[in-house]
């Protein structure tokens, strides 16, 4: 599912407005830690928690020509 980073809240945690409406607190996965620096504004690829559904792992961080395409072909 797609969101787009709203606040950093520090400690790998992000506030993400998802593409349902719902905010949820991001968080950013060991493996990625280090690889993707997130901005407020960033479009993110989310993966909802199966037992809490106000959390998510972010998966993947969209750059800016990739945001225009998604814009373009109607998927945001």
């Amino acid at each position: 599912m797609f969101g787009i980073v709203e606040h950093m809240l520090g400690a790998n945690r992000v506030e993400v407005r998802s593409i349902d409406g719902k905010t949820r607190m991001g968080r950013i996965p060991g493996k990625m830690k280090k690889r993707i620096w997130l901005r407020a504004g960033d479009v993110v690829v989310l993966v909802p928690w199966a037992f809490q559904d106000d959390k998510a792992d972010i998966v993947w961080r969209y750059q800016g020509t990739q945001v225009e395409w998604l814009k373009k072909n109607g998927y945001l």
